[in-house]
């Protein structure tokens, strides 16, 4: 089966995020002022074939840690779909 995997990667809550705080000024001067607490992370998405859900869900959990998220810096999330 093929399924897609759609995933967000964020800096922890901890960390400072130095793109967030500039976008969450830059909305302020642009008389946004209602937002704020902006957080800058990525979003990847990506296909991947597998025999069952949860054999492809082990694999992207597998390439997230290896590969597409710093658990040091960062946390992930994803959804996984049948395609």
């Amino acid at each position: 089966m093929k399924f897609k995997a759609e995933i967000d990667v964020m800096p922890l809550e901890a960390l400072l995020d130095p793109q967030g705080k500039a976008v969450s000024r830059s909305v302020g001067k642009l008389g946004l002022n209602e937002i704020s607490g902006v957080r800058i992370g990525k979003h990847i998405s990506l296909f991947i074939d597998a025999e069952t859900q949860d054999l492809a869900s082990a694999k992207v959990d597998e390439a997230c840690k290896k590969l597409l998220a710093n658990e040091i810096m960062e946390y992930y999330s994803f959804e996984l779909k049948e395609v």
